[in-house]
């Protein structure tokens, strides 16, 4: 398995957005952003480990699941901090305790990512790879190695650096074979240069779901959470509740390249920003945008407030128990 090239920050995770970078002792650290939607990924400042460090935050309201850019934000830090190095593997709260045995004094070849789906590579017999999915209220910071507080599902320590798991939804040690029937159920990452956006497209023409259902589907497009879903649809002007078998291949196509540039952005800034030069606060004379999950958007967690592009207020619903949002004027399309 290939490993994530090594970080230029630190990642904690948010539920809404993700991630935060901080640079200690550095004020730059809560705004410093960099921009790339194409070439290679890449993260913010360029530094190399461990010269930023890893501090966990959570928006608070709507528990969400942590979007793909971040499992992947995520892969390139452990990577970076500890690939190839000999670790001490354990689980401070017991109920990983075997498994970190197994593990304990071998090195890591690499960490990576599909959708929410984290896996860890151990140079290990038998069993080798760690498989993990954050859930709700799961997350994963990196640090200074400091005493153990709280419940921690598993630790990595190279004697300077821990990172520390709490509350993940799954945290278990896999072969390949078990791992290869994870991976199957797995839908298209847009954030993989593997995706394959045909299989995809096969599963979203057949169904009668709505649209914004199936982007949400995790065995059809991996990865892809409410931002995203919210944002895609209102930059491609679908009716969200349109039925997957109404799409035709062209603007499935052009939703896929649209989540494409949209989630690897994400990944190298460490935000959400879904909205296009014009519609900028710089170019609108509007004030930026205030939310805890940082970025400029169009419709996610706009309910009631103009829409940017005509003016019409941007509607909420709840959709298979998460909120929906769309400007109802704008998002007309059904094909």
């Amino acid at each position: 398995m290939k490993a994530h090239s090594r970080p230029g920050s630190g990642i904690g995770v948010d539920a809404d957005a993700g991630v935060r970078c901080l640079r200690p002792g550095s004020s730059r650290a809560r705004s410093a952003r960099t921009r790339s939607t194409t070439g290679p990924l890449r993260l913010p400042f360029g530094a190399a480990w461990p010269d930023l460090f890893i501090a966990p935050f959570h928006h608070v309201g709507e528990k969400q699941l942590p979007e793909g850019h971040v499992i992947h934000r995520l892969a390139g830090a452990i990577g970076g901090a500890f690939s190839g190095r000999e670790l001490a593997v354990t689980s401070p709260q017991g109920r990983f305790a075997v498994e970190a045995a197994h593990l304990n004094g071998t090195r890591l070849r690499g960490a990576d990512a599909w959708g929410k789906h984290l896996l860890l590579d151990f140079d290990a017999d038998g069993d080798h790879l760690v498989h993990i999915h954050l859930g709700l209220i799961g997350k994963f910071p990196i640090g200074p190695i400091a005493p153990v507080h709280g419940q921690v599902r598993l630790r990595l320590d190279d004697g300077v650096t821990a990172a520390d798991l709490h509350g993940p939804q799954w945290c278990r040690l896999l072969g390949d074979q078990e791992w290869q029937s994870v991976r199957a159920t797995v839908g298209a990452d847009p954030i993989r240069p593997d995706a394959d956006p045909d299989r995809a497209w096969q599963a979203v023409h057949r169904s009668s779901r709505p649209i914004a259902v199936l982007l949400m589907d995790q065995a059809i497009t991996a990865g892809v959470g409410n931002i995203y879903r919210a944002e895609v649809l209102f930059r491609s002007r679908i009716d969200p509740m349109t039925p997957g078998n109404r799409l035709n291949h062209a603007t499935w196509q052009r939703i896929w390249e649209d989540l494409v540039v949209l989630m690897r952005d994400g990944v190298a800034t460490g935000r959400i920003d879904t909205v296009r030069p014009e519609h900028t606060p710089e170019a609108m004379g509007r004030p930026p945008r205030i939310d805890r999950h940082g970025g400029e958007v169009y419709v996610y967690r706009r309910a009631g407030r103009p829409c940017l592009v005509c003016g019409s207020l941007v509607r909420q619903t709840n959709l298979g128990g998460r909120h929906l949002f769309w400007c109802p004027r704008c998002q007309r399309r059904h094909r």
